[in-house]
């Protein structure tokens, strides 16, 4: 088992992680009769593409000897109505390093190649924008 999820009540769940302990609490969206007092669902889902993004490049850094602590990706979500759900997905990728331009496209590859973003269903849209130092 991977997680165990919990609803609380008010349209908010509790997201335990079996292995960590480390848990995440999610809200319906304001705009789908939530309060949006944390992330919803589909927010999570958004944000995992960035943290996954982040974490490959990660991997493929420590490999380069490169280093990326501080670098970001802001995510935003674009909702689509009939039938509700995650419509485009934009991730715009924050690199405070500076490298050439060979290690800039190994780390990019890697980037688009993360568990999350192969898995995302293909009607999503996914715009990834790179801005290195």
């Amino acid at each position: 088992m991977t997680s165990k999820v919990t609803y609380l009540g008010d349209l908010r769940t509790s997201s335990v992680h079996i292995e960590s302990g480390a848990e995440i609490l999610s809200d319906a969206p304001k705009d789908n009769h939530g309060k949006g007092e944390a992330f919803s669902p589909t927010d999570t889902v958004a944000n995992a593409l960035g943290s996954c993004m982040l974490s490959i490049m990660g991997i493929k850094a420590r490999d380069l000897q490169v280093d990326l602590i501080g670098s970001t990706v802001e995510i935003t979500k674009i909702m689509q109505s009939e039938p509700r759900r995650i419509a485009k997905i934009v991730a715009d990728v924050q690199m405070i390093v500076e490298a050439d331009e060979k290690t800039r496209t190994i780390l990019e590859r890697a980037a688009m190649t993360c568990p999350v973003f192969l898995s995302l269903h293909p009607d999503i849209e996914k715009v990834v924008t790179f801005t290195w130092k």
